[in-house]
């Protein structure tokens, strides 16, 4: 039988169908690693029943990009704002741009947008006026939040505390942060991705006890590709760009984990992202 997988870039070893859908709920396909191969990179993707794919929109520019592969490939969402990196670029004429996108059908939450304080491309104060107008952004839309935070975790804290009765649901994607910083998010009601950072022996493992902490309504699964490629690979993959096909990897090693199987995970996961983004996996 013919290997459903698009050219050979996925060694066989690496070509793993679970066996329900998935959800990759952050995914970079605007990044210019993907210009020359888009198409294969969703078909493996649909292959490995990655059957939705949320695209992250950082700025003007790959928000409206991130819109445009959503109207192309079936199962595509796209996400709306300005990274916390980009926000001394905020004004009211991005604010504007802004808006009018997240009017779109295609656009399912308000971010990526955050904190962070690790590297401070942007300064504090520019950062936090940012996401403020964000976070006004989201409650007039309705739509839900996709929250970076880095080093920020206090102070994040702290802002979505005061708007908390004003947005409706936020994810925090690719949690990274300690035990005290997990609880104070869900203490708020916030939902939690995860992404490959956990199959990293050398920084990662420190999530792992904390994974059980998460309720499952609560947990969705997330490459960030094409950052975080997993370290728990079983083959050495061309280069070092991560994709949506090998999501599966990553429920794998989070129901390893919990002690649950792939396709409990899977199911959980799907439901509880399809509820949050109101979408329908089926499309």
């Amino acid at each position: 039988m013919a290997s459903p997988y698009v050219d050979d870039f996925l060694p066989e070893a690496l070509q793993f169908r679970p066996s329900v859908p998935l959800v990759d709920i952050g995914a970079n396909l605007t990044h210019d690693s993907f210009d020359r191969d888009l198409d294969a990179v969703v078909q493996r993707a649909q292959a490995a029943q990655v059957s939705t794919m949320i695209v992250t929109g950082t700025d003007i520019a790959h928000a409206e990009q991130a819109v445009e592969l959503a109207k192309r490939y079936p199962g595509l969402y796209a996400t709306a704002g300005t990274h916390p990196h980009d926000a001394s670029q905020w004004s009211d004429e991005v604010a504007r741009r802004m808006a009018s996108l997240h009017a779109l059908p295609e656009v399912v939450a308000v971010g990526e947008c955050g904190l962070d304080f690790n590297r401070n491309f942007s300064t504090p104060q520019e950062q936090e006026k940012a996401f403020e107008a964000q976070l006004a952004l989201a409650a007039e839309s309705g739509l839900p939040l996709f929250l970076h935070e880095r080093d920020a975790g206090p102070r994040m804290r702290d802002i979505l505390q005061a708007w908390r009765d004003d947005i409706s649901q936020a994810v925090v994607h690719c949690f990274t942060a300690d035990r005290d910083t997990l609880f104070g998010y869900l203490d708020l009601d916030l939902h939690i991705g995860l992404t490959g950072w956990i199959c990293d022996e050398r920084r990662g493992h420190h999530l792992r006890p904390l994974v059980g902490e998460i309720p499952l309504n609560r947990l969705m699964v997330e490459t960030d590709c094409p950052y975080l490629l997993p370290r728990n690979l079983p083959a050495k993959l061309k280069g070092r760009r991560h994709e949506p096909a090998l999501l599966p990897w990553i429920v794998r090693e989070l129901a390893e984990c919990l002690g649950i199987s792939d396709a409990e995970l899977g199911m959980a996961t799907a439901a509880t992202a399809q509820q949050f983004f109101r979408i329908d996996t089926e499309r």
